[in-house]
């Protein structure tokens, strides 16, 4: 293959690439997003390991969730995620400065950063994983509204083990609609987010509790999201 010919397959790659994600951006700006690849790659582990492949997920619209928990993800995820680009970039310096003595890394990814890579990208964290969630989130904080990256967030979020979303969490964990999930309940959800395999909402630890405690006062403090 000639130098000129690898030119031109490169660029038509690159073409089809912007094209097709710049459309899957649109796309979900308006059409409910049903499954992602972390739901798919999920089941793929557990088929791996010997297990029924479990995938709850149910997809409601923004006003069917709990008012709560918006306000709970935010105090525990994301503080300035109103205001921000997509990128909080005094987290960032912060967690910069933090992690040159830190043994364990600690990150600085926003709501919109993990919306991105929940809905678009895979799980696994890798530079090549960043710079595609940097693109990403760039685009959807170009082409939705925050209220919009919030209603996705909330219904693709893994909340347990094959448990996808806050209409799912609300049925298997507490056995009720998002829409009816207390300020307690909202802010345990939070607070297992993290790591929801790990730690378990309907099940809280002395740890998520303490978690839970914080993130309600941290919910006095902040303004309503969406506004009013």
């Amino acid at each position: 293959m000639t130098f000129k010919k690898v030119i031109r397959v490169l660029r038509n790659i690159l073409i089809f690439f912007f094209l097709s994600t710049i459309f899957a951006v649109v796309a979900y700006k308006y059409i409910p997003v049903y499954v992602t690849p972390l739901m798919i790659i999920r089941c793929g582990e557990q088929i791996i390991d010997g297990e029924k492949p479990i995938l709850r997920h149910k997809w409601v619209p923004i006003e069917k969730i709990s008012k709560h928990l918006p306000m709970a993800v935010i105090a525990s995820e994301d503080n300035r995620f109103p205001a921000h680009n997509g990128f909080d970039m005094v987290e960032i310096k912060k967690a910069m400065k933090e992690n040159e003595t830190r043994r364990k890394k600690r990150g600085a990814s926003t709501i919109s950063q993990q919306t991105a890579k929940n809905v678009f990208l895979w799980p696994r964290s890798s530079w090549i994983r960043k710079g595609f969630e940097v693109y990403f989130t760039a685009l959807i904080e170009l082409a939705w509204s925050k209220e919009r990256i919030m209603e996705v967030y909330l219904n693709s979020i893994e909340m347990g083990k094959g448990i996808y979303g806050a209409e799912a969490a609300a049925q298997y964990k507490f056995n009720t609609k998002a829409a009816k999930l207390s300020k307690g309940q909202c802010a345990l959800i939070a607070a297992t987010l993290p790591n929801p395999i790990r730690f378990n909402s309907a099940n809280p630890s002395s740890y998520i509790l303490r978690r839970q405690q914080q993130i309600l006062r941290l919910m006095r403090l902040l303004p309503p999201f969406p506004e009013k």
